[in-house]
């Protein structure tokens, strides 16, 4: 046995001295050898890495952040605007509008906390929503009322929360797949108006989604092309109003730091126990900085953005874009239900990009109206599940139809001035002119009741909701980004 365990321990000297010999690289033959060349570091794989994208209408203006926090970086964003609409509404309330809710107020729109979470390769963000935004974008979703639990009320407060994570060596860039509250791409402007040129979105944006709730898979294909599949509840939804889920998919191309381009595209279900009814939508834009100058030139740069949206609903009694309501047709599709749209606007910076002036507008057609920001108050179109047997089952008296066939076409137009002294405030002053082709803005009289407040009585008859065909306003926005 002594003598086995001098062999094995003889043998073991001998191979860890033969090992140590040939990874010393300070030995006898290290002389005779070139020195390691240390391997190059595998270079950062990021889409549109190096591109200056702080130009860009919805993205982030900064070129970095203030803070340095392992696996947590914050984000804190603040919007307060003062409006004035010159039809002077008595009951100060916004119509057609996810900006602007209340007029001749100081209005604290939107207060967003959170920041993005990261460790290793797993990935979270989440954001807060406090504010009149957390009121008027989710009364635009009807789903909650399918089923119980208040999914409006629950959800209001947060503007994005998801958990994801990132398949580092699949495509050139990787993989993200993120489930959850996520924000929409659809109509260019972002969420957050601390990202946009305008304040006050035109029709295409302001009539399409904010936010989706489901899965995106993101696939970073080169250093210029990201492709995003969704697989979401709806339109907007944070319910699924049938039983399909809503399929989408974003694809967006940066061949260079001086152009974007992107398309959006959603099919779905999307009108409450018509299973037979699909929605189209395909939303396009095109981002071009046509000029660069230095910081000390008069103009430091210059850049347009134009959007094209396109879509329709098709089946249970609409058609799409061609009108079938003939009596004598056997088929009987129904009346055209489409949207159609476009904006456009220019920007130009000066003063070492702290000052800006844009200018720019957008039309819109929507038959049937099923993507029109329904008017609040006694104009209301939406169901009313306290008491759906009076006033025809909605909340209104005298409620914005939106039934097929409907009419609805409009166009806006805007100018302001922006003031950004440093990446973390903005001041920013506009003036807008929107038009309607049916009565649709709050005019003088309101929305709300005679006396503008919602403990009068609305009277069975003598008194209606003022809506007007067009509206001239002036804004003023106080925004906040750390």
């Amino acid at each position: 046995m002594k003598k086995t365990k001098m062999a094995l321990m003889v043998l073991a000297t001998i191979m860890f001295t033969y090992a140590a010999k040939a990874q010393n690289t300070n030995g006898p033959d290290a002389a005779q050898t070139a020195p390691a060349v240390p391997a190059a570091p595998e270079e950062e794989k990021v889409t549109w890495g190096g591109f200056d994208q702080s130009w860009i209408n919805g993205n982030d203006r900064r070129d970095s952040s203030v803070f340095h926090i392992p696996f947590f970086t914050p984000s804190i964003l603040i919007d307060v605007n003062a409006t004035h609409s010159f039809n002077n509404p008595a009951d100060h309330t916004v119509v057609g509008s996810t900006a602007v809710s209340r007029n001749d107020e100081m209005v604290i729109s939107a207060v967003n906390i959170g920041g993005d979470f990261s460790y290793g390769n797993a990935r979270g963000r989440i954001m807060t929503q406090f504010g009149t935004r957390s009121q008027v974008v989710p009364r635009n979703d009807l789903s909650p009322y399918r089923g119980q639990y208040d999914l409006a009320d629950a959800y209001r407060y947060l503007d994005e929360a998801y958990v994801g994570y990132h398949f580092k060596n699949i495509f050139y860039g990787g993989m993200n797949i993120d489930c959850g509250l996520f924000m929409s791409y659809i109509g260019l402007n972002s969420y957050y108006q601390e990202e946009n040129w305008e304040y006050q979105a035109s029709y295409t944006s302001d009539n399409t989604p904010w936010f989706f709730n489901g899965i995106r898979i993101q696939m970073f294909l080169s250093k210029s092309l990201k492709i995003e599949p969704w697989i979401i509840n709806g339109w907007q939804s944070y319910g699924m109003f049938n039983q399909l889920p809503g399929l989408g998919c974003n694809i967006t191309w940066c061949p260079n730091e001086k152009i974007k381009l992107l398309t959006n595209d959603y099919w779905g279900s999307d009108a409450a126990t018509l299973i037979g009814r699909h929605r189209f939508h395909s939303d396009n834009s095109f981002l071009y900085r046509y000029h660069q100058g230095s910081k000390t030139s008069g103009i430091n740069r210059a850049a347009f953005s134009i959007t094209a949206d396109f879509g329709f609903e098709k089946g249970d009694g609409v058609n799409s874009f061609t009108n079938d309501t003939a009596a004598s047709s056997t088929t009987h599709k129904g009346p055209a239900q489409y949207f159609v749209s476009c904006m456009a606007y220019n920007h130009i910076w000066f003063a070492k990009n702290k000052l800006g002036w844009y200018f720019g507008g957008g039309w819109m057609k929507n038959p049937g109206r099923y993507l029109v920001l329904a008017p609040t108050g006694d104009a209301s179109p939406f169901p009313n599940p306290s008491n759906p047997t009076s006033n025809g089952g909605t909340i209104g008296t005298h409620p914005f139809t939106e039934n097929p066939g409907d009419q609805f076409e409009g166009w806006d137009c805007s100018t302001g001035i922006r003031w950004m002294p440093n990446q973390t405030v903005e001041f920013k002053l506009e003036w807008v002119h929107r038009e309607s082709s049916v009565p649709y803005f709050a005019g003088p009289g309101g929305v709300t009741s005679p006396s503008g407040y919602t403990y009068t009585p609305v009277p069975s008859s003598g008194w209606a909701p003022d809506l007007v065909k067009s509206e001239n306003r002036i804004i003023a926005a106080f925004l906040f980004r750390l």
